[in-house]
């Protein structure tokens, strides 16, 4: 089963890898507006400069329908085109820039959230010194509860929901 899936992962990790390089996805839509616009123009007998503005215009889906293809070769590449252009190019391209507007800068790096789970670990041995130098008793600490949220170890039943409500078990 594994080897059938090998192919669907290779593209899996080379989109992943197209999608998180906005040189790679700038390049690859000028080259494929490049090549389709110089095959354009050796398919349909067209200039340089009209077969760029094809593809420009096709890729883009605008389609002013000033320039088209009349053989089915130029038809077949307009289809093409505009399929990978409108399913992979423009979708990743977005999702790149979306992906930048949405980087929380305020989140605590790694290292950050160990130093502090480090200093409340020191205010705790301090707290239980002062504790017992002045004969107070600190009351128990409730037992730990797993992390609630997305990817934590925590059964999906037992992760609060937003209004902060234990889901029953089903």
């Amino acid at each position: 089963m594994d080897v059938l899936l090998l192919p669907f992962r290779w593209i899996y990790r080379g989109l992943v890898w197209f999608a998180n390089s906005p040189r790679t996805l700038i390049t690859s839509y000028l080259l494929m507006i490049v090549v389709a616009g110089f095959i354009y123009g050796e398919v349909e007998n067209r200039s340089a400069a009209d077969a760029v503005w094809w593809a420009v215009v096709t890729a883009s889906t605008v389609g002013y329908g000033d320039i088209s293809p009349t053989s089915w070769a130029g038809r077949t590449l307009a289809a093409l085109l505009i399929s990978t252009m409108v399913l992979l190019v423009i979708p990743l391209i977005t999702a790149h820039f979306a992906s930048r507007l949405i980087v929380d800068d305020d989140a605590f790096e790694h290292d950050e959230q160990e130093q502090l789970k480090a200093d409340v670990r020191r205010m705790r041995l301090l707290l239980d010194e002062i504790a017992l130098r002045y004969g107070i008793e600190l009351p128990e600490l409730p037992p730990e509860q797993p992390v609630s949220g997305p990817g934590s170890a925590a059964p999906p039943w037992e992760r609060s929901t937003r209004a902060g409500r234990r889901r029953p078990p089903r």
